[in-house]
């Protein structure tokens, strides 16, 4: 099992946790490349643990430790349907990172490029859901989604003018209402 940590580029941050000084953004870089170990060794002896085969590589990107594991064929159990497992896998990996660092963590993990491929996915759903609430003047409902998957429609119906969208209701039946603007 081979494990590749990539630098952290520029790390892009919310202006609201925008830090100050550079002594502070160096901080956050130090501890988003420490969230990233500490979350590639829980995962890499998970790993060993299941006898999977795996590469895990370990970026900072928007403000947040990104790991991906890649390469086993046994992986796509690791997502499970809908990404059930993947989600609970992120939930149990971070909160080992926050025991190890004692700091609340947004890692996000991914496997075998399921939240990659998804994300594509739920753009096109949230572009074309969008352009068909623009020319139908009729507001629409997408089925229930996790947070990550919401986001990603919220993005994608926020780059078409004319419409907006929110979110309704309560988890685990959350989803997604996409109307026409006023």
């Amino acid at each position: 099992m081979s494990e590749t940590v990539q630098e952290p580029t520029k790390v892009e941050e919310s202006a609201e946790s925008t830090p100050n000084t550079d002594q502070e953004r160096s901080n956050t870089e130090t501890l988003l490349v420490q969230e990233g170990d500490v979350a590639g060794d829980y995962l890499e002896r998970l790993l060993d643990l299941l006898d999977y085969d795996g590469d895990i590589d370990l970026d900072v990107e928007a403000g947040r430790a990104v790991v991906s594991i890649d390469g086993g064929g046994d992986l796509e159990k690791l997502v499970g349907s809908r990404g059930q497992v993947l989600e609970a896998l992120q939930e149990l990996t971070r909160l080992a990172v926050q025991q190890d660092t004692g700091v609340r963590s947004r890692l996000m993990l991914d496997v075998a490029g399921w939240r990659a491929g998804r994300r594509e996915e739920l753009s096109d759903l949230g572009r074309t859901t969008a352009e068909e609430v623009l020319s139908s003047g009729e507001e629409t409902r997408l089925r229930p989604m996790t947070p990550f998957e919401r986001k990603i429609i919220h993005d994608a119906v926020a780059a078409v003018d004319g419409v907006h969208s929110e979110s309704e209701g309560e988890e685990p039946n959350r989803k997604v209402v996409v109307y026409k603007s006023n």
